[in-house]
């Protein structure tokens, strides 16, 4: 396995403990600017869908599609995103989904009806399944396993984990002042400076070890379908019924194409997935509690959001503004948390960043019909934001740690993977536990309008606690199962060989 190194100066000889060098700084930089589109892109277009419905005549069903036609494709292609990168090149992926998500920009703020939108959205998430791990694989190629990549890690999850915060806020500015056109042609002028600056500053690197590098084509298509399929059935389980016909035989169908893949897997020479990426406990449970973190955590911004513009009616550009102070705290935590995990190591700043995060929404249960922003949102964001910024790094590095470097992208595909399904399953269960409550509280109060805001405020808090139950699960989860020895071996204070 060859891979190029970022660049030969003397700069980039320097220790993890004389500091990282300016020439990976700026791989970094850029690579986490590009991420930090993809997670903006997921949050952005929810504030500006009151605008798109208007303009394009779309009812609520179908503005549905306009989020999750995008998470479809992002969460169903990214494993095999991640491998296409290891095996043609990791640069070359990266700039490809660049290319597509660009270009899907301009088509969806340039869109005339709901089905050039919705389609447009759907390439914006196979473009960033491309982009998203073929970057983080990157990363974890360009930076050595320890302290360098633990703090490289630190700055992608404070950069990329507060792009669905500053996604709410730039919606929110930019369908007041511009248009909601604007939500999408933002990306175009950012994505083009970054395909030039990429060339010139990020090196290619690929597995090496494969001479004709060929796909597992069946384990590829089973996979991507698998995934596809559950993504959908999580999405779409909402409107047709968790126990509707359609939703049982999609998720039946989607772990039967699973269960196809394990077994072509299993008795394939060049597997898409080779299975001794499973083989270490710490990674697997890192994959497990990166699942529950977005189950917990990526829906509290959507129940967050319509507290406030449909309980508190603040405007859009109020409700924005007020995820300022989360935004803040989420790269504020995962600064800190990289600096304290290359001191102790990350299990502990996993553990803690989950149990900030199940403290967090503890504290959301208690909002009010009549609340304010200092007396019910400030707080519970940042203590939540906090928890996001320093579990988010943490889960990334226990997914990443020990992979040899031809798996880095498989590596990154799985822990994105996890979390995107993971953010799908989250809103789909909290989504309709809180609809529920909803409905009976509405009901009980025989109909009447005047019970919705408390109706919609009961529903929340329901939705806040098993939101809570979620990152609690994964605080013991990342204790009983994370191996403190290799938690320690990540920063070299134990052998790697005897982790």
């Amino acid at each position: 396995m060859a891979v190029s190194p970022p660049v030969q100066t003397e700069a980039t000889d320097q220790t993890a403990e004389s500091g990282i060098s300016r020439e990976k700084w700026r791989i970094l930089l850029l690579l986490a600017a590009a991420q930090f589109l993809v997670v903006l892109d997921a949050s952005i277009t929810n504030v500006a869908l009151p605008s798109i419905g208007r303009a394009l005549d779309m009812g609520q069903s179908q503005l549905a599609w306009v989020v999750n036609a995008y998470v479809l494709t992002f969460g169903g292609f990214l494993l095999l995103g991640g491998r296409m990168a290891d095996l043609l090149g990791r640069r070359r992926i990266f700039m490809a989904g660049l290319v597509l998500f660009a270009v899907a920009s301009l088509t969806a703020g340039l869109a005339q009806d709901e089905g050039m939108l919705i389609a447009s959205r759907a390439v914006q998430g196979l473009g960033a399944a491309m982009l998203s791990p073929a970057a983080l694989s990157i990363v974890t190629a360009t930076f050595r396993e320890g302290r360098e990549r633990n703090t490289a890690l630190g700055v992608w999850g404070a950069v990329a984990g507060s792009g669905g915060a500053v996604g709410v806020l730039m919606g929110g500015v930019l369908t007041e002042y511009l248009s909601w056109r604007w939500v999408f042609l933002v990306n175009v002028p950012i994505v083009i400076l970054v395909l030039f600056l990429v060339p010139r500053t990020v090196p290619e690197s690929r597995d090496e070890r494969r001479e004709n590098r060929t796909f597992d084509v069946p384990g590829a298509v089973t996979i991507t379908a698998g995934l596809s399929l559950l993504v959908y059935a999580l999405v779409n389980a909402n409107d047709a019924g968790w126990g509707s016909t359609e939703t049982i035989g999609l998720a039946a169908v989607a772990l039967a194409l699973i269960g196809a893949f394990l077994v072509i897997e299993s008795r394939t020479k060049d597997p898409l997935v080779p299975f001794d990426i499973f083989a270490s406990r710490t990674r697997n449970g890192s994959y497990i509690v990166g699942l529950l973190l977005a189950a917990s955590l990526f829906s509290m911004f959507f129940f967050v959001s319509l507290y406030m513009q449909q309980v508190l009616g603040w405007d859009a550009l109020k409700a924005g503004l007020a995820y300022l102070p989360l935004s803040a705290t989420i790269m504020i935590g995962a600064i800190i948390g990289s600096q304290l995990a290359n001191r102790i190591g990350f299990k502990p700043i996993l553990v803690a960043g989950m149990l900030f995060t199940a403290a967090g929404l503890v504290w959301w249960t208690q909002i009010t019909v009549d609340g304010t922003f200092l007396g019910d949102v400030l707080g519970p964001s940042m203590v939540a934001a906090l928890g996001l910024g320093l579990a988010f790094p943490g889960a990334t590095v226990g997914g990443t740690s020990g992979v040899r470097p031809d798996e880095a992208g498989l590596a990154s595909g799985l822990i994105n993977s996890a979390q995107q399904i993971g953010g799908a399953l989250g809103l789909a269960i909290l989504s309709a536990i809180a609809t529920a409550k909803t409905d009976d509280v509405i009901g009980a109060a025989a109909g009447s309008r005047s019970a919705l805001p408390d109706a919609l405020t009961q529903g929340f808090q329901l939705a806040f606690a098993v939101g809570a139950g979620f990152a609690l699960l994964g605080a013991l989860i990342a204790f009983f199962v994370v191996r403190s020895r290799d938690s320690r071996a990540a920063i070299g204070l134990e052998s790697p060989v005897a982790a």
